[in-house]
């Protein structure tokens, strides 16, 4: 945890937790930034995870995600691929 209380982000390979979530909970946490996203998920903590709704597109979204999951095992790529309901 960082001296301002909130948790940097996790790595994004296999050894962090990005893989455990669906597409759609990852897009929004992506668009909405990761506090909007918490508080209506009622998880108290604070993200760092600002929104970038207002700058990227659906597409950029889509491209980023394809490029962090790309970086993952094909073992973790399947289970988050079930999980996104494909």
């Amino acid at each position: 945890m960082g001296e301002d209380g909130v948790l940097p982000a996790p790595p994004h390979d296999e050894t962090g937790h990005t893989w455990h979530h669906d597409d759609a909970m990852l897009t929004d946490y992506i668009r909405r930034g990761g506090q909007a996203v918490l508080d209506d998920m009622g998880v108290r903590m604070t993200s760092g995870m600002p929104a970038f709704g207002a700058v990227l597109e659906d597409d950029d979204i889509a491209a980023i995600l394809a490029f962090i999951k790309s970086n993952w095992p094909a073992r973790i790529q399947a289970v988050q691929t079930e999980r996104s309901g494909g």
